[in-house]
């Protein structure tokens, strides 16, 4: 039932401003947002043909509507104005995260070509590369594909196969696959599409292996594939069958001298190799920190794809009807029921949270890139923010879309009604741009080191010994546990009778609780390194065993990260409904979030049993209190009703008020 203003209790319902909410959440980018949005609703026929066309007819389909939003300019954003690009990384971005609303082939298609093999080239190659090739790949007249991975190695990037060595006399790099094992795989665009090949190799030159590097390839002429080049067709995916993925042998493929994406290490003419970097290890991570772009446009995009689901399963629950309160009434509405308030409302309330954490990667990114703020240092808490974000996003996604699914019932699994659609072709982005476990460790990396000048040469071996090398007060210097837990105690009434419910909605107790989880793991990670050292464990049987409380630490930094920039938003914003509704979702997610870790929190003496008792009843008291603004709330987000594609569960016309859904008739069971 709709929760009333209570006067007794001093609680009056806000007032969501449903436009401002969305301005608030569009925020410098609304007129990009609004161009993708426009797009994606005159293209929204591709929905239906993803399942109509054949595979071939689907590939070639979403190749044409990427060629042509590209002529509206969404595309190139991220590309320097002399070559037809927009000039703003942000924005780019922030068009990439809206695309994400629509067919999400189209997504990965332009996250492809213009992300990873036109980011790739503007980032890692010189002028002589921009003036060849990037007028031409932001028309997307020149269609590319990015060949890192390989059927043996993936998240290992320093350990690929392929190899090109330079031969002077012909002043040409001569590109071979060894085995099978060095095969580029699963490479977007390759199978069909692509002339021009941004190829990760094993450089040798006189002899001598420089390490990864990477080589504009042309891998085909006129629609033909060029020879010594041999690529096979994937096949059909688990989902996300517009994209044609492909794997790509090279038998002594040569190409100029000049291919060498030469912004970090270059080769002469004689065969000299050259690099102002060096150090091979952190001129390896310089180059692949560039690229770092991939990582927060699929955090954007699984943020995307978790509010579509959202906003599905939201509206269907305010219309359809199942059980009868009382002999005499009606049957309820499903969102009237605590449990699928529970269900749905925490995340609709993580959802809005990592939404504002992706803003704040996003500034970071476009601060970074635009030099507003470029150093060592910056560039390092960009790649672990990055990391750990898109970890966190899109198991968010992969959840949110599966529970969504559920809450829709038998009507959810429909085709028409996109679940199916966003399940298959979603489910890939906890591996796109790195599996999730190894970025985490990514994350533990950089808190373990404090992102120091080793933090480039650093592998997990080399981590374990750097920890182990200085004193645990050292590692923790940034850290004061103890004096949080002083902090925690001091916000709570009562001092140590925990029982009582004041405070849980104060953000400096949610804060405090977040972060001091953060640093007592962090503190724990260190000591078991060291110890394990200490004892003379070979350093790789150390990290082995502490691995989950590594993956446990990075996945609390970021959360409290996410936290951060929630409660930050709600402070920024002026007095007025859209705040308190703001207030209620912070709230809502942080309880949410240590009630889920109440175990933790427990074990370590930060939650009473009276008082975990009472944060779930307050999760619970808020779930009610967001349940009459739920459909607003996703109404803010923007999505085309278009985009929706689900006329059975949200209904046709249905849009924009909680009023209008309660006066909506039941669907038949």
């Amino acid at each position: 039932m709709v929760t009333e203003n209570t006067p007794a209790t001093g609680y009056v319902q806000p007032e969501v401003d449903v436009p401002g909410l969305t301005r608030v959440l569009d925020g410098d980018y609304a007129g990009i947002r609004d161009l993708v949005r426009s797009n994606l609703v005159a293209y929204a026929s591709v929905l239906e043909e993803a399942e109509e066309l054949g595979l071939e007819a689907y590939r070639e389909r979403v190749r044409e509507i990427v060629v042509e939003m590209a002529a509206t300019g969404q595309t190139g954003m991220g590309f320097p104005e002399e070559y037809g690009g927009g000039g703003d990384v942000g924005a780019s971005i922030a068009a990439f995260e809206t695309l994400a609303f629509g067919d999400l082939s189209v997504l990965v298609k332009v996250g492809v070509q213009f992300g990873l093999f036109g980011g790739a080239i503007l980032q890692l190659g010189t002028e002589r590369h921009h003036r060849a090739h990037l007028p031409d790949l932001i028309t997307g007249r020149l269609m590319g594909c990015f060949a890192m991975t390989e059927t043996g190695h993936g998240s290992d990037v320093q350990s690929l196969g392929t190899v090109a060595r330079y031969d002077p006399g012909s002043q040409e790099f001569v590109l071979t696959t060894p085995d099978d094992g060095a095969c580029k795989d699963y490479i977007g665009n390759a199978a069909r599409h692509a002339e021009l090949a941004v190829v990760f190799a094993q450089l040798e030159v006189g002899g001598k292996a420089e390490g990864v590097h990477a080589f504009v390839v042309r891998v085909r002429q006129d629609g033909e594939v060029v020879p010594g080049v041999r690529i096979e067709d994937d096949g059909r995916k688990m989902g996300l069958n517009g994209v044609d993925n492909g794997r790509i042998r090279f038998d002594g493929v040569r190409v100029e001298r000049e291919a060498l994406l030469n912004r970090f290490a270059d080769v002469t003419a004689e065969g000299v190799y050259e690099s102002p970097i060096e150090n091979p290890g952190r001129r390896f991570f310089t180059m692949l920190g560039t690229l770092v772009q991939g990582r927060v446009s699929v955090a954007g995009a699984g943020v995307g794809a978790a509010k579509v689901a959202l906003a599905i399963a939201t509206k269907y629950a305010v219309r359809r009807r199942q059980f009868a309160a009382a002999p005499d009434a009606d049957e309820q509405l499903l969102l009237d029921y605590g449990l699928h308030q529970r269900r749905l409302l925490p995340l609709l309330a993580r959802t809005y949270a990592l939404h504002f954490a992706q803003d704040a990667v996003r500034t970071q990114l476009h601060d970074v890139f635009s030099g507003i703020r470029d150093d060592a240092r910056a560039r390092r808490l960009l790649e672990s923010r990055a990391a750990g974000t898109k970890a966190l996003a899109t198991w968010h996604a992969t959840r949110v879309v599966q529970e969504c699914r559920e809450a829709c019932g038998g009507a959810g699994y429909l085709s028409v009604n996109r679940f199916a659609a966003l399940k298959a072709d979603s489910d890939i982005f906890t591996t796109f741009e790195g599996d999730n476990h190894v970025l985490l460790q990514l994350v533990a990396k950089g808190l373990l080191t404090h992102y120091a000048s080793e933090f480039e040469d650093l592998d997990q071996l080399g981590t374990v010994r750097h920890v182990a090398g200085l004193a645990v007060e050292t590692v923790l210097e940034k850290t004061s546990a103890h004096k949080l837990l002083e902090r925690v105690r001091d916000l709570l009434p009562g001092g140590d009778e925990w029982d009582r419910e004041a405070g849980l909605l104060d953000p400096e107790y949610q804060l405090a609780m977040v972060r001091f989880r953060e640093e007592h793991m962090l503190a724990g990670v260190a000591r078991r390194l060291k110890r394990g050292i200490d004892e003379h464990e070979d350093p790789g049987a150390v990290f082995s065993r502490v691995q989950d409380h590594v993956i446990a630490v990075a996945r609390a930094h970021v959360e409290r990260l996410v936290l951060e920039a929630f409660t930050d938003q709600v402070r920024a914003l002026p007095e007025g409904g859209n705040k308190e509704a703001l207030r209620l979702l912070c709230d809502l997610f942080a309880l949410s979030a240590i009630e889920a870790d109440r175990a933790w929190f427990m074990e370590h003496g930060r939650l009473t049993v009276q008082r975990s008792k009472a944060i779930s009843r307050e999760v619970n008291e808020l779930c009610r209190k967001v349940r009459p603004l739920a459909v607003d709330l996703v109404d803010a987000w923007g999505i085309p009703d278009e985009m929706l594609r689900a006329p059975d569960l949200v209904g046709q016309g249905l849009s924009g008020g909680s009023s209008r859904a309660h006066d909506s008739p039941p669907d038949r069971a």
